[in-house]
């Protein structure tokens, strides 16, 4: 009888596992094989919409306990094809438009395996040695990209030990953390026989500039990291103040001075103010130059948050857009955002490479005073080597690589927002500055009862509408074909109320214009048959599939749907029934 081979903890099977690679006829093998040779068709074999509840996806992750005995790598391979791939998001899918997340470059993939392998810790040159000057050098371009200084600037400054021109991060919330963090510091620094607030305390500091409180102020589409910043900081949610947009999703920033004069009066400080490049909602871009004068009206801190938006500085085209984005103190960037670097690539910007100073922290027995230890000047400690994968794509993709890419994104969302403008049954609702933009469904016969109905019925409307947004899109999610995300904005032409509103980016280069005419025809909601439209909101059609290989094929009402049921989904019959019906017939 054949014994099921087990796996055993042991010396030598230890050492194997760190030494020797798996069999080339091993499932990891394959699977990695496979990956490398054709990236897009394994991720479209293997990350499909099996649309599984998360509660049954949940039991085969329920267990609490450490296993005792090893499991072979090859076996663990293949449960997590089973598990967690098939479960997985497909956010390389050109038909995925919903968030930030995108299409890879393929060389990325091995590339990755090179940084995992090496396993290099950013805190300190002992444990990363060359890695070091290639982060100081990724960060030097993004500085100059965003910043413009001289050759000389960047010769004297970008190695420079006592110094650093930013810092790498996990993603926009630590940078945003650790711009607010630096800004906070600087003003209160050490002052006479005040030792500065990193030595004694906020309080202390308080009392020492007398002060009652200190402020940020922001659009209210920012982010809503920065409202963790007052948390953490100890500025106080209270105190981290959003203010009015305009109807172009842009601060008001006569609106913005009101309310710092008015805190002022108060005795709260404003610490900073935030300029939004890039909005996750609807991706607009405050008016930073503005900004910039209040800023130096009001003397301080002026913090650009553009982890979405950023990368349209590689676009000579667009870059204009970002126009007093140069003036700012601090930038935040995401890498893994539209520069198509993995997750996990977020970093901050300091137009002062002194700046830092403010936040300089050494150990004796890792970050030694002196050394170009980048952990000096960061939150995060131990960090892994992205700098890497964004130092491959400046080099590979290029400047002029990213502007094709950039540009491309923009002209395909204003493609798409004409395609919803010229749809009847469909409103645009955020017109596209980036790559981003909102709309909704809201057939021509509700719009019109909109105009012309009472302030009660408009309410209920809105609120049927809203519901009906909600319901659209978690369909449309788990018929998997497609995806567009969901957000809530105060639209002026739904009387400021919070309106429920579809959501897409338009960044993977992938996405074509036959696939955004294809969700738009998805959302329609018309039998793909018949084209007999569903007018009431509370009607659905169902879901079509092929019962062979589970692939939705679109959407059906309840008469077609049973029609095609009643052919068993036979192509052969069905062209049998249509040559039937041809027939004049025996009689007349």
């Amino acid at each position: 009888m054949d014994q099921k081979r087990c796996a055993v903890a042991s010396k030598e099977t230890l050492m194997r596992i760190f030494t020797v690679p798996e069999a080339p006829d091993s499932t990891l093998s394959k699977i990695e094989l496979e990956i490398s040779s054709n990236l897009a068709g394994f991720l479209n074999e293997n990350i499909a919409a099996i649309e599984k509840p998360l509660h049954e996806i949940e039991k085969d992750f329920q267990s609490a306990v450490i296993p005792e005995d090893p499991t072979f790598v090859s076996a663990y391979a293949q449960d997590i094809m089973e598990q967690l791939v098939a479960h997985s998001v497909h956010t390389a899918a050109p038909s995925f438009i919903g968030h930030m997340t995108s299409a890879l470059p393929h060389f990325v993939l091995p590339l990755s395996k090179l940084m995992v392998g090496l396993n290099q810790n950013l805190v300190k040159i002992e444990t990363s040695k060359a890695f070091t000057p290639l982060e100081r050098q990724v960060l030097g371009m993004i500085h100059h990209l965003a910043y413009g200084q001289s050759d000389a600037f960047y010769s004297k400054w970008m190695h420079s030990a006592k110094t650093s021109l930013g810092a790498f991060c996990s993603g926009g919330t630590v940078a945003n953390i650790t711009a607010l963090w630096i800004a906070r510091n600087r003003l209160l620094k050490a002052d006479g026989e005040f030792k500065g607030i990193g030595s004694q305390g906020l309080i202390s500091a308080m009392m020492h500039y007398g002060y009652k409180g200190l402020a940020v102020l922001v659009s209210e589409r920012g982010h809503y990291s920065l409202g963790k910043s007052a948390d953490l900081l100890g500025i106080g949610r209270d105190n981290f103040i959003a203010i009015k947009t305009a109807n172009d999703n842009k601060v008001d920033i006569a609106a913005m001075r009101d309310k710092a004069h008015e805190l002022q009066s108060q005795g709260i400080k404003v610490m900073a103010i935030v300029g939004v490049a890039g909005t996750t909602e609807t991706g607009n871009i405050d008016p930073l130059n503005d900004m910039a004068d209040l800023s130096q009206e009001l003397g301080c801190h002026f913090h650009v948050d553009a982890a979405w938006g950023g990368a349209t500085l590689l676009s000579q085209t667009y870059r204009p857009l970002l126009k007093g984005i140069e003036r700012a103190d601090s930038i935040t960037i995401d890498a893994h955002k539209q520069m198509y670097v993995p997750m996990g690539a977020g970093l901050v910007l300091f137009k002062d490479p002194a700046a830092t100073d403010a936040i300089e922290h050494h150990a004796e027995y890792i970050l030694r005073k002196g050394s170009k230890d980048l952990g000096s000047h960061t939150l995060e400690g131990s960090r892994p080597g992205m700098a890497m994968l964004v130092h491959a794509c400046l080099r590979v993709i290029g400047r002029k690589g990213y502007e094709i890419l950039i540009d491309k994104g923009i002209e395909k969302a204003r493609y798409f927002a004409s395609l919803i403008s010229e749809n009847e049954d469909f409103e645009l609702i955020s017109e596209p500055e980036l790559c981003l933009l909102t709309y909704r469904y809201v057939p021509k016969q509700i719009q019109q009862k909109i105009t012309n109905a009472d302030e009660q019925t408009r309410l209920e409307i809105f609120a049927s509408l809203n519901r009906f947004t909600a319901s659209m899109q978690k369909r449309q999610r788990e018929a998997g074909r497609s995806f567009v995300s969901r957000t809530r904005l105060t639209p002026v032409q739904y009387d400021n109320q919070p309106t429920v509103v579809f959501r897409v980016v338009l960044a993977n280069p992938l996405t074509s214009g036959a696939i955004l005419k294809e969700i738009l025809e998805e959302q329609n909601y018309c039998c793909k048959i018949c084209g007999v439209h569903e007018k009431e909101l509370y009607k659905r059609l169902s879901v079509d599939h092929n019962h062979e290989t589970h692939k939705v094929r679109g959407l059906l009402c309840d008469a077609c749907n049973r029609g095609l049921g009643l052919f068993k989904d036979n192509p052969d019959m069905l062209k049998k029934a249509a040559k039937y019906l041809k027939k004049e017939g025996f009689y007349g």
